[in-house]
């Protein structure tokens, strides 16, 4: 058993401390960013994910991480959140203390932590819903859909100068979504079976409603009429329950990115996080002349996330002139955006998404896992992709000495009923 350590006390790194300032704009600080990471917990010897959780876990972990970890939708799922950072290398540095600190709680209550899209060998119908009064309506709401909502999700959070333009980043966004997706793929197994998708999860969350590609909304009057026209026909309770792969937080002053997959491995994390940070910076400084085709914009987008899906990093996207493979689409961004990269200080972070294209995705090395074993059985190789993803999801430990360097957290509270950005 190992020794679960505290996280300590936040404190916000000063501009003097960092080699560049975040993304300034118009003399203010901008472009600040946070990460949220959905984890499955697992009995430590089975690995299998656990019918109930004892609430002593999520309590002894909120604890340990000051309120960074929290309970997600069903009770074989826990959520870390990382506080706001100006710099991606603070938010890894809390992220791999956060990881730790769960993985510790988990093991003093023979558990262990997962980061993946999906289990690859889980039964939904054995997992409970985690109590509470959010939770009871949005089950009640959703009924079995609810009930196979066993997905892990990486969400990033990312601060505009003006929040009166997330509209129209959101809308200029979703040529890119695929990207991002193709590069945190995590689920190529569900419900003990090979998929043949390197990312099923969102397949599998688009038995939701108001999931998959936002709108495409022109304005922030057109987004907010359509909310309050849902809101008002009784159809959500607010914006909260617009589930889709990209939206304004309905809490916070941020874009939230919702497409990826969980990253098994934290660097895989922060690099598309870091690259989520550059376009968002690079959308925003940039206006470009108006898109005369948006139908046909989001119909690529559509299929291209779809391919994303398919076949992550191997896949080739369509454009309207040709296919481009996601190497070629990432080494055209990177070009575009130098200037973002370099004004964001995160050319390491982002030069990562290079490397998850060469050498692959979580899906990847699962699939790999499993095939180098599948020759003992099934269930064998099953369990040492579960292997895999226990001792990957914790590889990069935190320093020995704790030096979480975030600022206030990134949402205002943990109860499920305050928390209006969960699921």
């Amino acid at each position: 058993m190992r020794n679960t350590r505290v996280v300590s006390s936040p404190a916000r790194t000063s501009t003097s401390a960092r080699t560049k300032p975040a993304g300034e704009v118009g003399g203010r600080r901008a472009f600040t960013i946070g990460l949220e990471e959905e984890f499955f917990l697992v009995g430590a010897r089975t690995l299998a994910v656990p019918r109930r959780v004892d609430p002593a876990v999520f309590r002894r972990a909120e604890a340990v991480t000051r309120g960074r970890a929290k309970p997600e939708f069903l009770q074989a799922q826990i959520e870390i959140v990382s506080g706001v950072h100006d710099t991606l290398r603070g938010a890894r540095a809390e992220m791999a203390e956060l990881r730790e600190a769960v993985a510790d709680t988990a093991d003093a209550h023979g558990l262990a932590v997962l980061a993946a899209g999906t289990h690859p060998g889980a039964d939904w119908r054995r997992v409970r819903q985690t109590e509470a009064q959010r939770y009871d309506r949005v089950m009640d709401q959703l009924q079995m859909i609810g009930r196979r909502d066993l997905l892990c999700g990486l969400h990033v959070h990312v601060e505009l100068p003006d929040p009166a333009r997330r509209v129209e980043i959101m809308r200029r966004m979703v040529p890119y979504l695929p990207l991002l997706l193709a590069l945190s793929t995590s689920s190529p197994f569900w419900a003990g079976l090979p998929t043949g998708l390197k990312g099923y999860r969102l397949a599998a969350y688009a038995e939701l409603p108001r999931t998959g590609l936002p709108p495409a909304f022109r304005s922030e009057a057109e987004y907010r009429t359509y909310v309050d026209a849902m809101a008002r026909a009784g159809a959500i309770p607010d914006a909260s329950y617009l589930w889709w792969a990209i939206r304004p937080s309905a809490s916070l002053p941020t874009l939230e990115l919702r497409a990826p997959d969980c990253c098994t491995r934290l660097d895989d994390a922060i690099a598309v996080a870091a690259l989520y940070r550059v376009l968002a910076r690079h959308l925003y400084r940039t206006r470009p002349a108006a898109d005369d085709m948006p139908a046909v914009t989001h119909a690529l987008a559509q299929e291209n996330q779809w391919r994303a899906q398919r076949s992550g990093v191997q896949a080739s996207f369509v454009t309207r002139d040709g296919p481009e493979p996601v190497a070629a689409v990432l080494e055209r961004l990177l070009r575009q955006a130098a200037d973002d990269i370099d004004a964001l200080d995160c050319a390491a972070e982002v030069a990562h998404c290079r490397t998850i294209v060469a050498e692959g995705t979580s899906a990847d090395a699962q699939l790999a896992v499993y095939e180098q074993h599948v020759a003992g059985g099934h269930r064998a190789a099953l369990r040492a992709v579960l292997q895999w993803l226990r001792d990957e999801t914790i590889a990069t430990r935190a320093d020995p000495e704790p030096r979480t360097i975030a600022g206030p957290p990134l949402l205002p509270s943990h109860d499920p009923e305050a928390d209006r950005d969960s699921l």
